[in-house]
């Protein structure tokens, strides 16, 4: 149960995605270099800089996006003094250093363009209200000074999508596959069973490098990579069961009326082999998950700036004998309750769909 809720908050998270994190824009990229490495709970003063106009996306394209770019950019600042001419501040560069830096100034026209024919009041209120902005990184922020907490949920859609839609694949080739082994037998059989073997004689990480290699980097090629290496299992199990099921009356009524075999393979026999083909997706799910962080973390799977968490543990574990661990820790272990998550609720839906236990 507690590894269904936590796939059930972890989808939540990945579909609403830039709606809910604190960095909303594109691939939860937003670079503040000079905050980088900065510790968890860190709480600092933004100063909002417009940049020019944009035209705002709508909810889908910032759906599909998931995210989209600010028509403003942020500097972290220590403020000294903010009149209705614009603000005084010191660039922040450590809590306890950036008194030392110089005192530079930005003019009111740079934080609203829109607002030069404004009071005094006016402006010193939209100056305290939307230009300084108090911001609080919960997880801190990595080494391009990116918000570490938004990276951990922007990755949650990488690799739920990663999962998805490799065990679609999976699914469909390996059903394919196996119903037409198991029903029809013979020369279709032994051929079908010589790929199956041959595939299965080839470690899936090797297999998957010689994919990704053969049709190029890309988050987009994982799809086809994990998919394509997972259907084998799926085959196996498929056709055994669609074995038994092929001498059953339902099959002999249903060529006695005359139904073609695709109608007899795809809409009466496969529904009934269907519950151990569950158990081995949720199974792969979990495998797709893992090949998906280790092709990312080798460099060949989801490209910067992608926020992979296998991304995000290659660009600091260099870090693990630091006090900055935690920048690679918390994908890892990201990653580890995700696939915990996934095997419990395969052996929970075993246990279930199981007839000799129940």
């Amino acid at each position: 149960m507690a590894g269904l809720l936590f796939i059930v908050f972890m989808i939540l998270v990945a579909l609403a995605g830039p709606f809910i994190r604190p960095d909303h824009t594109t691939n939860a990229n937003d670079q503040q270099v000079q905050i980088s490495r900065q510790k968890p709970v860190l709480r600092i003063t933004q100063l909002r800089i417009f940049k020019g106009e944009t035209t705002p996306p709508g909810a889908w394209e910032k759906w599909i996006s998931y995210g989209w770019d600010n028509d403003y950019t942020w500097k972290a600042v220590v403020p000294v003094e903010t009149t209705a001419k614009g603000i005084a501040y010191h660039e922040f560069d450590s809590p306890i250093s950036s008194l030392q830096s110089p005192v530079k100034f930005i003019p009111f026209a740079d934080c609203a363009p829109h607002g030069t024919d404004w009071s005094d009041q006016e402006k010193l209120d939209w100056l305290h209200t939307y230009t300084l902005v108090e911001k609080t990184y919960w997880l801190g922020t990595d080494r391009y000074g990116r918000d570490l907490l938004s990276r951990l949920m922007a990755g949650s859609a990488i690799s739920l999508s990663v999962g998805f839609i490799a065990v679609l694949i999976s699914l469909f080739v390996g059903m394919t596959f196996g119903v037409l082994a198991g029903f029809y037998g013979g020369w279709v059989d032994k051929f079908i069973m010589w790929i199956i073997n041959v595939m299965w004689s080839i470690p899936t990480l090797l297999l998957v490098l010689a994919i990704v290699f053969a049709f190029g980097k890309g988050f987009d090629k994982v799809f086809i990579a994990v998919g394509l290496t997972m259907w084998v299992e799926v085959a196996r199990v498929v056709r055994g069961q669609v074995l038994s099921v092929r001498e059953l009356q339902f099959v002999e009524a249903g060529r006695a009326l005359g139904f073609s075999d695709a109608r007899i393979m795809f809409v009466h026999i496969l529904p009934n082999v269907l519950a151990p083909v569950i158990v081995i997706s949720a199974a792969n799910f979990a495998s797709a998950i893992l090949i998906e962080a280790g092709l990312s973390f080798l460099g060949i799977g989801a490209q910067i700036p992608i926020p992979s968490w296998g991304n995000m543990i290659k660009e600091h574990y260099a870090l693990i004998t630091t006090d900055l661990a935690y920048l690679s820790i918390l994908p890892g272990v990201m990653i580890m309750l995700l696939v915990l998550s996934f095997m419990l609720v395969g052996n929970g839906l075993r246990d279930a769909l199981d007839v000799q236990t129940r």
